[in-house]
């Protein structure tokens, strides 16, 4: 009996969440090297704190974000909601830095007049989380996918670099995100219900969750004459 076919929009998913896809987040820790100088990342235990932190302030609004953007809520007024969202200017230039480079590799991978629309109309980028739920979106995924990825890049990103920066057993760094795995369900099940919600509502129903901590110690970071990665 013939092994059952993945459905082209669920193999998307694997392609967009793969570390390995050259959207350039590889070069940026999610705060994480920060972090680990301040001593706020030690250890396994402490990295699992500061993911869940994360996750549910900037990785609840990317995912909302996102969603928004899969379900098909204007690009430009959710790339100002996320403007809005990113008080700090360091991670502000982060996300469009991050963005240009995701919507060069999505428009490689799923052509279409969405992308080029915003890539036309926000040529320096727009924020990140806005160009992957557009990619999702293009790919023929649902909001609630472009939610799952992007709460997931919100802790993945961290756990790696920690990886790299405290020569963290990687078994222990992927324990992490195993146990992260129930609430990265439910941020994603409350961004996608917002992004439900902003449909009728306007993007004032999106997840506006702060995280000062992370913008304090972004401008703290950008500023360092040397350092392994960019955020």
């Amino acid at each position: 009996m013939p092994e059952p076919t993945v459905p082209a929009a669920r193999a998307a998913l694997l392609v967009l969440a793969d570390g390995r896809f050259p959207a350039g987040g590889h070069a940026h820790s999610g705060g994480a090297e920060a972090a680990v100088k301040a001593g706020r990342i030690r250890d396994a235990g402490s990295l699992e704190e500061f993911c869940r932190g994360r996750l549910h302030t900037a990785g609840l609004t990317a995912a909302g974000l996102a969603a928004a953007a899969a379900a098909g809520l204007d690009p430009l007024v959710l790339d100002e909601a996320a403007d809005a969202r990113t008080p700090a200017p360091a991670l502000r230039a982060t996300a469009r830095r991050l963005g240009r480079q995701m919507m060069r590799t999505a428009r490689a991978t799923w052509p279409g007049p969405e992308l080029d629309a915003l890539a036309a109309a926000r040529p320096r980028g727009a924020h990140q989380p806005v160009v992957l739920g557009l990619a999702v979106r293009a790919a023929g995924a649902s909001p609630t996918d472009a939610a799952h990825i992007a709460a997931y890049e919100s802790v993945s990103g961290p756990a790696t670099a920690a990886v790299r920066l405290l020569s963290l057993n990687p078994f222990d760094a992927t324990a992490v995100l195993a146990r992260l795995v129930p609430e990265l369900d439910q941020v994603a099940a409350r961004a996608a219900e917002a992004a439900r919600r902003a449909l009728d509502e306007g993007p004032d129903a999106l997840p506006a969750a702060s995280a000062p901590l992370l913008d304090i110690t972004a401008e703290t970071h950008a500023a360092w004459p040397v350092r392994l990665f960019a955020s």
